[in-house]
C-alpha cells in the first residue's frame, strides 16, 4: 500500500485578496492556520478554488511560501502546478518545490485536447521535474478531457504519481483502479465525498472543507470504523452547506463568502471574470451554516 504523503482532509484553499484585488498574504496565513486548526492535515494551494486562472506565477510562489511558513510543520502543502503548457508546468513545479511545497497537484491539460500519449508525457514531465509526490487531477467538466481507465493505469507507473483527485464520479472505474493499482484515491467533488469514501478513497480534496473540516474528519473516522450510520448522518447534516457552496454559483465565490461571514478573511473579492457573491447568495451560505450548526 502506498504511504499517504498528502493527508486525508484536504481543502482546496481560496486565495484571500484585498478589496483592491491584490493578494492578501497575511490573510493567506490566517486562513491556512484556521484550516489547520479545524480538522485539516492537507491544503491545496493555487488550485482552481485558489483562482489559479487569474493569479500570476509570482503570486502563486509567494502564496505557497506563505502557507509553508505558517503551517508547513502541521499540514501537507500541496501546490497546484498544472497548466496546459508542459514547460510552464515544469517550471512551476520546480519553483513550488523551492518554496517548500510538500507535494504537487497536476491537472489534466485543458483546451489543447492532447492524445493519451501526450497526456501521459505531460504528467511524466511535470511529476518528474521535482521528485515531489504528485496527485493527478481528473476533472473533465473543466478540462474538456477525461482521464481514461487505461491512461490512469499508465499514470500509476510513473513513480512520483501516487494519487488521483477524482472529480469525474465514475465510481465503478474508481473502485476498479483502486483494486488494480496502488494509487490513493481522493474525492474531488463534495457532493459525492461519502460515496467515494465508502468505495475506499483515502480522503477528500474539498471546497466545503473551508467550513466543514472537522465534520469531514469525523466522517472519515466513521467510515474507517465501519460506522456508516454516523458517516451518513454527517453527510446529511452537511447537505445544505454543500448545496449553498457548490450549487449556488461557483465554489471559490461561495467559499470566500463563507470565510468572510465567519470572520476568517477580511474580503471576499474575486478577480474577474469571477465576481463576489451577491447578497442573496451570501444569505444562502449564512442560512446553511446556521442550519448545520457551523455558525
Amino acid at each position: 500500500m502506498t504511504t499517504n504523503p498528502f493527508g486525508r482532509v484536504i481543502t482546496a484553499m481560496v486565495t484571500p485578496m484585498r478589496d483592491d484585488g491584490e493578494v492578501d498574504y497575511d490573510g493567506v496565513q490566517r486562513l491556512a492556520s484556521h484550516l489547520a486548526d479545524h480538522g485539516h492535515d492537507g491544503l491545496v494551494i493555487n488550485g482552481t478554488t485558489g483562482e489559479s486562472a487569474t493569479t500570476t506565477d509570482e503570486e502563486n510562489y509567494a502564496t505557497v511560501k506563505a502557507v509553508v511558513d505558517a503551517v508547513g510543520d502541521r499540514v501537507s502543502v500541496i501546490a497546484g502546478v498544472g497548466t496546459n503548457d508542459t514547460a510552464h508546468s515544469v517550471r512551476a513545479a520546480q519553483e513550488m518545490a523551492k518554496r517548500g511545497a510538500h507535494a504537487a497537484l497536476i491537472v489534466t491539460p485543458y483546451y489543447n485536447k492532447p492524445t493519451p500519449d501526450g497526456v501521459v508525457a505531460h504528467y511524466r514531465a511535470v511529476a518528474s521535474a521535482t521528485g515531489l509526490p504528485a496527485m493527478a487531477y481528473d476533472i473533465p467538466g473543466r478540462t474538456g478531457l477525461a482521464l481514461s481507465t487505461d491512461t490512469i493505469r499508465r499514470l500509476a507507473e510513473i513513480p512520483e504519481i501516487l494519487a488521483v483527485k477524482d472529480a469525474k464520479g465514475d465510481f465503478f472505474e474508481a473502485s476498479r483502479l483502486m483494486a488494480e493499482t496502488d494509487l490513493l484515491w481522493f474525492s474531488g467533488d463534495d457532493v459525492v465525498n461519502l460515496a467515494h469514501l465508502a468505495f475506499g478513497a483515502a480522503g477528500v480534496v474539498s471546497v466545503v472543507g473551508h467550513v466543514a473540516g472537522e465534520q469531514y474528519a469525523a466522517m472519515i473516522r466513521a467510515v474507517d470504523a465501519g460506522d456508516l450510520a454516523t458517516a451518513r448522518e454527517i453527510h446529511t447534516r452537511l447537505i445544505p452547506v454543500v448545496d449553498a457552496i457548490m450549487h449556488t454559483s461557483q465554489g471559490a465565490i461561495q467559499a470566500k463568502a463563507a470565510m468572510k461571514l465567519l470572520g476568517v478573511i477580511d474580503s471576499d473579492f474575486c478577480r474577474l471574470p469571477l465576481l463576489p457573491a451577491p447578497d442573496d447568495h451570501r444569505d444562502r451560505v449564512r442560512t446553511a451554516l446556521a442550519k448545520a450548526g457551523i455558525a
